[in-house]
């Protein structure tokens, strides 16, 4: 298992990724922000995925991450596993991948994710073990949680 930097012929495979999640984050292929943001994140480079079975690309994907790189402040703005590889550490890979690759410490990264009144709140659990800590709540079609993770880490 290991992640690659996403390139065009992914992007079928994304959007199928993004619609097997649409039910916690809303539409996203049909959304021209959602597709923009992505075709962004693969022409510069910060858009990463694992593929599925180790395939070519343009192959399914089991996750895909897209990151903001702007030093010294980065933020995760989308992240997403498929769910028959929820739980074994496809998104810890991407995290820590996108951190290796794209960060440069002294350095904050922030990722917004579902607040506590939200099916998919078990991923604030998910960026507290990666050492990330809650910075406050958002409220927009339901409660978001913001999260900072401080590199160096102290």
């Amino acid at each position: 298992m290991q992640t690659v930097t996403a390139v065009r012929a992914d992007i079928h495979a994304w959007m199928s990724l993004a619609a097997e999640v649409e039910d916690l984050f809303g539409p996203l292929v049909d959304d021209p922000g959602f597709q923009a943001a992505l075709m962004r994140n693969i022409e510069r480079g910060t858009a990463l995925c694992v593929r599925a079975a180790e395939g070519r690309a343009g192959s399914a994907l089991a996750g895909g991450l897209l990151l903001s790189a702007r030093h010294p402040h980065y933020e995760i703005t989308w992240l997403a596993v498929e769910g028959k590889s929820r739980g074994q550490g496809i998104g810890r890979l991407l995290v820590d991948s996108a951190l290796r690759a794209f960060t440069s410490p002294p350095c904050t990264v922030d990722v917004t994710t579902f607040g506590p009144d939200h099916p998919g709140s078990g991923a604030r659990l998910f960026y507290e073990e990666l050492g990330f800590e809650s910075i406050g709540q958002l409220f927009a079609g339901g409660s978001r949680q913001v999260y900072r993770l401080q590199l160096p880490r102290t």
